[in-house]
């Protein structure tokens, strides 16, 4: 008789030995990045288990080893120190049960979820998918006692069906500890409306339902993939990545108060969470330091993925520390991130009529941060041209609308990726516009007034298009100052 756990272990293996076979070759490939996580072959997207255990940061995440396009999902597993640089280690879920694999089936795998540590043992917990089977979607556990092995619960599902309030769409679970009791939000749907609903246990094995945590009010989805249902400052707030048919849309987050007796989520104002077009599944975990940090995946569904013809695809945005101010959740790239600086240069306050070049500022992976001076500045749209060519064929624009008050990402020239315009609102508070602006080989995210609003993208365009411009439509833009850094690899 096979043991559950040695159908596993061979799973794991064969994963383990295609990773080998080709991740030489594909680390030298075209678009790899040099500060963003990827995996070392083939196609990712969620990061799960998102978590710390024995002082160092573990990230999982969604995985399919044998090709660049999503297939039977797998978890990868990596850890850092610093959440800086990521050593690899061997993939960590493979699906090989009855709950989360099948022969034959169109989909199915280990599905996303998150991680905690109970005692001295790593657990995560996770969403089984199988097309065929009913239910399709049932959540399980795998338990660690070293962080690197993991051995599926023969128990498993320690939730074997969706409740009544929900379907079969039942995904994503995320469980964390409040006072002496474990918690459990999922993601599902019904009767056209996303929804998160609640279990709680005492040792992460038997589930009671508690009941809808939380649900769309008609306007935030009609499946909620990924929440993630967090304390911050003397509040709660709720992150969902919603889905509107097979659509999926930009993450929101909810600031709001959670009753634990009632097991209800009182919604409060509904806010974008990032207004790119490449950030999705974002998940959450407070460290040693008690800060809240949060990553997810830099890419979305159903887009061109131009790496993918190079063996892979997906990356992780920076992780960013969140802060809640009031009922603004601001993003923060993670202090640690400063190690990678060298390079440092300062333009002091100066005035901009017409286009201009700035030569101080070509270096393609970078940390630029620029400070406009709304007072002494005439025009009414103004911005960046980012990554151009000598031509201006290529390049990847950045535009200030005072009179419209937003925030423009147009990568309509940015190379041969997705193209698309994002647009974000523009607060002007006081007499200054604040950009921190973190350039990648292939991505660039946008932290506006100290990361009020953020737009993450990414970006495909020539090597050689490097010139960092500053442009005026119909008056002069002054700007106060500008720091820049150039940002070293984590590969290395």
């Amino acid at each position: 008789m096979v043991k559950v756990n040695d159908r596993h272990i061979e799973a794991l293996e064969k994963a383990n030995q295609e990773i080998a076979q080709k991740k030489d070759v594909i680390k030298e490939s075209a678009y790899r990045l040099n500060y963003h996580f990827m995996a070392p072959t083939g196609w990712i997207n969620d990061p799960n288990g998102f978590s710390q255990y024995n002082g160092e940061y573990q990230l999982f995440y969604q995985y399919y080893p044998y090709d660049s396009k999503w297939g039977p999902m797998h978890w990868g597993h990596s850890k850092s120190k610093d959440l800086v640089y990521w050593e690899h280690l061997p993939v960590a879920l493979a699906p090989s049960e009855s709950y989360d694999s099948g022969e034959g089936v169109p989909g199915y795998g280990c599905f996303s979820g998150s991680a905690v540590v109970d005692g001295e043992e790593l657990v995560l917990i996770y969403t089984g998918h199988v097309d065929s089977n009913e239910p399709m979607q049932v959540q399980c556990i795998a338990t660690s006692k070293d962080g690197v092995a993991f051995e599926k619960y023969t128990q498993n599902p320690v939730v074997a069906n969706f409740p009544e309030d929900g379907s079969k769409d039942f995904r994503d679970p995320k469980v964390w500890k409040h006072e002496d009791k474990w918690y459990m939000i999922v993601g599902t749907k019904k009767d056209g409306k996303g929804k998160a609903v609640l279990y709680v246990s005492d040792d992460l094995r038997l589930w009671k339902y508690k009941g809808v945590a939380a649900e769309s009010d008609g306007t935030q989805g009609d499946m909620w993939e990924c929440p993630d249902l967090f304390p911050l400052n003397d509040t709660h707030v709720l992150i969902v990545s919603p889905m509107y048919g097979t659509q999926n849309e930009k993450p929101f987050y909810v600031v709001g108060d959670m009753d634990y007796d009632k097991g209800v989520f009182t919604q409060g104002t509904c806010t974008t969470l990032d207004y790119g077009f490449d950030f999705y599944a974002p998940q959450t975990l407070v460290d040693d330091k008690g800060r809240r940090i949060m990553i997810g995946w830099m890419e979305k569904w159903l887009t061109k993925m131009p790496s993918q013809e190079h063996g892979w695809a997906g990356a992780m945005t920076i992780p960013r520390e969140l802060i809640l101010e009031v009922d603004t959740l601001k993003q923060k790239p993670v202090v640690e991130l400063a190690d990678l600086r060298t390079d440092y240069k300062k333009l002091d306050a100066f005035e901009v009529a017409e286009k201009t070049t700035l030569n101080e500022l070509q270096e393609v992976v970078s940390e630029t941060i620029i400070d406009f001076n709304i007072s002494e500045t005439t025009a009414t749209q103004f911005g960046l041209e980012l990554r151009s060519s000598e031509d201006g064929s290529e390049k990847t624009v950045i535009l200030l609308d005072l009179k419209n008050k937003e925030i423009v990402m147009d990568r309509l020239l940015s190379g041969c990726g997705e193209k698309g315009i994002s647009k974000a609102p523009l607060v002007v508070k006081g007499i200054s516009v604040n950009l921190r602006i973190f350039m990648d080989t292939t991505s660039v995210e946008i932290f506006v007034n100290d990361g009020e609003q953020v737009i993450t993208n990414r970006i495909f365009p020539d090597a050689n298009s490097k010139l960092f411009n500053i442009f005026t439509q119909g008056g002069k833009v002054s700007v106060n100052s500008i720091e820049s850094w150039k940002l070293g690899s984590v590969w290395n």
